[in-house]
């Protein structure tokens, strides 16, 4: 459409013209000039992905954006020149450009094991409902987190039961892939083939030795050491798929002796009766297995499997759940911030981080939080956050804050935040923004902020029966320094909480004989604003 415009400014300009050349390029140069726009964007995951060529969709920094929005912007607006801007709103790594939401976002995790619980000598695996957790983390904390320092923020996972409990079994160990989305704390070994262990939202840890055809694999994943000295005669069972493939593939092994080193550990099977077998993706119960063998000891788990360049088979473990007579009930997982004030740990006011439950409670279809337990670029949390903490806090106030922190999948799950503020009777969440402007040449981050003077302002400064300035010779406003005085003067008023650099492009009306409207660029200096 540019071309189609100069062509006819071209053609006007030969028949009119002495001297056409000069004149085309003359009038093209002005028009180039002259064009200029606003806008207000907010980047897709193809902007992302296609239009700026990175792995995900955020930036890991600001100033990863401020270094490649630039370009972005001239090929999106490649006719708009001086005077222009664009406000671009965008993901960061972390969810926000806010800094208070790193300090949570990395918080170390401490997850409460199960001689902590009050009623561990019943082999309780959860704080009562009686409980109150709040009562007994501070001093688990002081007595295990070294060396703290002021502010310091720590997230503690823990179970607590809900509603009555039992004398019955107690599910003391679980490791639940499919929830997590990842291969959580277990070592993934490899030992022959170029395949590995992935981990996946849908089928929770997932090993195939299939790639183009069969592949010759060896490949463990390793528990992180269990102890079983507090629960005897333990029994475990494991969900799982197994296709395309017999089950002598693939085995579940225990070892005592195991220190990092699967070859020079001595493993024992366990022969799971309950297997899975044949074409059907739908997971199978093992039956329950005892480990009382290993009563009193602490013991790693394996999950070992092998393919040959004629068969691979496709395993897939959803969970692993380790039980043994104790208190029966519902639990609940629990993951609270705590932070440390200085002299103690205490719960930190004004941030939350969303359970399971929660999740659920958003919905959990696909394309749902609940599916997975995680918002993802096709499940944005500002599409149900808001939402959520409307029917949590229903009595929240004007201008009342929350910082939320959630799981996000991008490839991997990690953890993401950001602060949310009741405005006009809804939750609004804080945007990642930048602003940019047109320098004439290039497209610069820009702090710059559109002001027309209004009624109070010429007020203020003894321009109000008019509402402009008089520019005619000799009149108040004539010069540029007064003009500039007067502007000064409602700026400061109007924000006196500026920091040096922040920019106005102010528009005023004048009259010069006749009415119009003038702008003028100034910029904050220590106590005053200095023309641009």
């Amino acid at each position: 459409m540019k071309k189609i415009f100069y062509s006819f400014a071209i053609l006007s300009l030969v028949f009119t013209s002495c001297n056409p050349m000069e004149d085309i390029y003359e009038e093209v140069d002005a028009q180039e000039t002259i064009i200029s726009g606003e806008a207000i964007i907010t980047l897709t995951e193809d902007n992302y992905l296609e239009d700026l060529g990175l792995d995900n969709s955020y930036f890991d920094t600001n100033d990863d954006a401020k270094s490649m929005l630039p370009e972005f912007l001239s090929d999106l607006y490649p006719a708009w020149g001086l005077n222009s801007s664009v406000l671009v709103n965008y993901e960061l790594e972390n969810g926000t450009d806010l800094a208070i939401v790193e300090n949570y976002t990395n918080a170390s995790i401490y997850s409460l094991n199960n001689t902590e619980y009050p009623g561990s000598v019943d082999n309780a695996v959860g704080f009562y409902e009686t409980e109150n957790p709040a009562n007994f983390i501070p001093a688990i904390l002081s007595n295990n987190v070294t060396n703290p320092e002021e502010g310091q923020v720590t997230l503690v996972k823990y179970k607590q039961y809900v509603g009555e409990t039992i004398n019955g079994m107690t599910q003391f160990y679980t490791a639940d892939f499919k929830s997590a989305g990842t291969l959580l704390d277990y070592d993934a070994v490899n030992v022959t083939g170029a395949q590995a262990w992935e981990e996946t939202q849908s089928y929770g840890a997932k090993m195939s030795g299939y790639s183009g055809g069969s592949n010759e694999n060896e490949d463990w994943l390793i528990s992180p050491s269990i102890d079983l000295s507090s629960f005897s005669n333990a029994l475990i069972q494991v969900n799982q798929v197994l296709n395309y493939g017999s089950y002598d593939s693939v085995s579940i092994l225990v070892s005592t002796d195991y220190t990092g080193d699967a070859a020079a550990a001595n493993w024992d099977v366990l022969n799971l009766t309950n297997v899975p077998g044949g074409n059907s993706w739908s997971p199978v119960l093992s039956d329950e297995l005892s480990l009382s063998a290993y009563d009193g000891q602490s013991i790693n788990l394996a999950f070992r499997y092998t393919s040959t360049n004629s068969a691979s088979a496709t395993w897939e473990i959803f969970d692993a759940n380790i039980k043994a007579p104790g208190v029966e009930g519902e639990t609940k997982n629990e993951e609270v911030y705590y932070i440390y004030s200085g002299s103690e740990w205490v719960v930190a006011e004004g941030a939350y981080y969303l359970t399971s439950a929660d999740y659920d409670s958003m919905g959990e279809e696909s394309g749902q939080p609940g599916r997975y337990n995680n918002f993802s670029s096709s499940v944005a949390p500002n599409n149900y956050i808001p939402a959520f903490l409307q029917l949590t806090f229903p009595y929240a106030q004007e201008e009342d804050t929350i910082l939320v922190f959630f799981k996000y999948y991008s490839g991997s799950t990690g953890v993401r935040g950001n602060e949310f503020t009741f405005t006009d009777g809804s939750w609004v969440a804080h945007q990642s923004k930048l602003k940019f402007g047109h320098d004439g040449n290039n497209w610069v981050p820009d702090n710059t902020i559109k002001y027309t003077l209004t009624a109070a302002d010429y007020e203020l400064v003894g321009n109000g029966n008019y509402g402009n300035f008089d520019v005619r010779a000799g009149k108040d406003e004539e010069s540029v320094e007064a003009r500039l005085a007067k502007i000064n003067t409602i700026l400061l008023n109007n924000n006196p909480g500026d920091a040096d650099g922040q920019k106005y492009l102010v528009s005023y009306n004048i009259y010069n004989g006749a009415a119009g409207v003038w702008t003028m660029a100034v910029v904050r200096e220590g106590s005053a604003y200095i023309l641009q």
